[in-house]
């Protein structure tokens, strides 16, 4: 009830981006996590065939984030989350339509590139449209990505059953409710013109050293965050010798989201630097991966799991606030962008590290995430600590919800 109210509490806009983000994670991970099996088992294809299709994605997505950030800042970040969550759809389609290896990478390249544009571009309206609680808004809008990306597997699981075509197509489906709704209801906002050169923005940001320091000291959140996809579970399946171990992990960590983001982001974003509490948060990332160490049952790993999120909802709702605040407002997105652009670099590089830790020795992958949260942490506070962090305006009071009686007369 508390969510739902400061939901309402929010303009219009707001509110449709985080429903939009509901969607978002509700159909990608619909379809997404069961691609390689059916590119394998059902179409036939080579190991390599797959890791061409799926590698296409990641590619065309993690290295096309400042383009769609810059994109939402110069054309305007309404058309560009349209035409992203338009693009996903055909891409969608396309893996329900198509099995030629060509058609497979095109849908592929599609589905990518619709989330370079549609990530940044939603953080950069939603950082403009929250009326200084950016914190807040982002901390909502971590409960409806948390609480679609533990929707789609399970919708995705029943869909199967029939044939991945019908998952693929509901996923598509999705996407183009998504598009109409975000092209109807979403207002648009006039974009001043620019005459700065694009590459002359991009410099002005990867030559942003405060930037690229903080972006770097970040690494570790964003390792850490996707070892829910890794490490978690197969320590769990390991352990208990079922594979949907996992499910429970996921439903512990969006449980977890639904009871305690809003309630942390409100307690913290009034007391302290956002740099303090990033710090923590991340010191609480690291050292949620210390408990496996002494026994990894599953009653252990959901410990790890729940301190895990909770360093997440400490985080990253600050990180949001702060990103946009190193630079000018004309590039906020571009800012998304680039920090996307290396967070997901880094994320990508943590998990090749951690899963060669897997093959190595037992312990050592829970030593290595324990250490990256803590270098994290370190960084982030000598940042603080030697005054390279913008400071974020104060949160202006909560709107009251209308239907609560008043205490003055």
């Amino acid at each position: 009830m508390r969510t739902w109210r400061a939901v309402r509490s929010f303009p219009l806009p707001v509110r449709l981006l985080l429903v939009n983000q509901l969607g978002v994670n509700t159909g990608f991970y619909l379809l997404v996590p069961y691609l390689a099996v059916h590119l394998g088992e059902d179409l036939g294809l080579s190991a390599t065939a797959v890791g061409v299709v799926l590698g296409v994605r990641n590619l065309s997505q993690q290295g096309l984030f400042i383009l769609g950030g810059s994109a939402a800042d110069r054309l305007g970040a309404r058309g560009v989350i349209v035409t992203g969550c338009a693009l996903r759809s055909v891409g969608f389609a396309l893996f329900a339509l198509g099995d030629g290896l060509t058609v497979l990478i095109a849908a592929s390249a599609l589905t990518g590139l619709a989330g370079a544009l549609f990530n940044p571009a939603v953080r950069a309206h939603l950082a403009r449209e929250a009326g200084g609680r950016t914190a807040e808004a982002f901390a909502l809008f971590n409960v409806f990505a948390t609480t679609g990306a533990l929707l789609g597997p399970l919708l995705g699981t029943l869909l199967l059953l029939v044939d991945f075509r019908a998952a693929a197509l509901t996923a598509a489906g999705v996407f183009a409710l998504l598009t109409a709704a975000q092209a109807l209801a979403l207002p648009a906002r006039t974009v001043p013109p620019t005459r700065t050169p694009l590459l002359r923005d991009w410099r002005e940001v990867v030559t942003d050293r405060r930037f690229g320091a903080f972006s770097l000291a970040l690494v570790g959140l964003y390792v850490l965050e996707s070892q829910l996809y890794l490490l978690l579970p197969e320590a769990a399946g390991r352990a208990t010798g079922w594979d949907g171990a996992a499910s429970l992990l996921f439903l512990t960590g969006t449980l977890a989201h639904l009871a305690l983001q809003l309630r942390v982001t409100r307690r913290l974003q009034g007391s302290g630097r956002r740099g303090r509490w990033i710090a923590a948060g991340l010191l609480v990332t690291g050292l949620a991966f210390l408990p496996p160490l002494v026994s990894t049952s599953l009653p252990v790993l959901l410990l790890t799991v729940l301190l895990l999120q909770l360093g997440t909802m400490v985080a990253q709702p600050f990180v949001m606030e702060l990103v946009p605040a190193f630079g000018r407002p004309e590039l906020t997105g571009t800012y998304y962008g680039a920090f996307y652009v290396l967070s997901g670099l880094a994320a990508a590089l943590g998990n090749a590290a951690v899963g060669r830790a897997m093959d190595s020795a037992a312990r050592l992958p829970w030593l290595l995430c324990c250490a990256v949260g803590l270098a994290g942490a370190a960084a982030v506070a000598g940042l603080q600590r030697t005054g390279r962090l913008p400071q974020a305006p104060p949160p202006p009071p909560v709107p009251a919800d209308p239907r609560e009686p008043s205490t003055t007369r």
